[in-house]
């Protein structure tokens, strides 16, 4: 199981950004997971509060969102979805294809309380 070092990573990452700018508290640490990056989002959620454990991010919600496995045909110029369609072109059948999205699991958003104006 490879996602315990990716979460962990994950919390480091968030925590010397939050240090770096002076951030005290984090709500929520929005993350894309793409369908072809081998990494299982189950385990992630299921890993987070236990890597998150001591630190800012402790209380704060993990949000994935899914990002499809996307590519185009190199023999037809089809986009479509390798997973649902087990790495063949729908259109033509062929196997030969350039993958577009759903490679990566990076950090989309960090969510900051809003600095309250007295």
């Amino acid at each position: 199981m490879h996602e315990i070092g990716i979460v962990r990573q994950l919390v480091r990452t968030v925590s010397a950004f939050a240090e770096e700018n002076h951030v005290s508290e984090i709500h929520e640490v929005i993350v894309d997971c793409g369908e072809l990056s081998l990494i299982i989002p189950e385990y992630v959620e299921e890993l987070y509060p236990v890597a998150a454990k001591g630190s800012l991010l402790e209380n704060a919600k993990l949000t994935l969102h899914i990002v499809p496995g996307l590519a185009e045909c190199d023999d037809c110029d089809e986009i479509f979805n390798v997973i649902e369609h087990k790495g063949c072109c729908p259109n033509c059948g062929s196997f030969e294809k350039t993958v577009l999205s759903g490679k990566d699991f990076t950090i989309r958003e960090i969510v900051v309380p809003e600095k309250s104006e007295t």
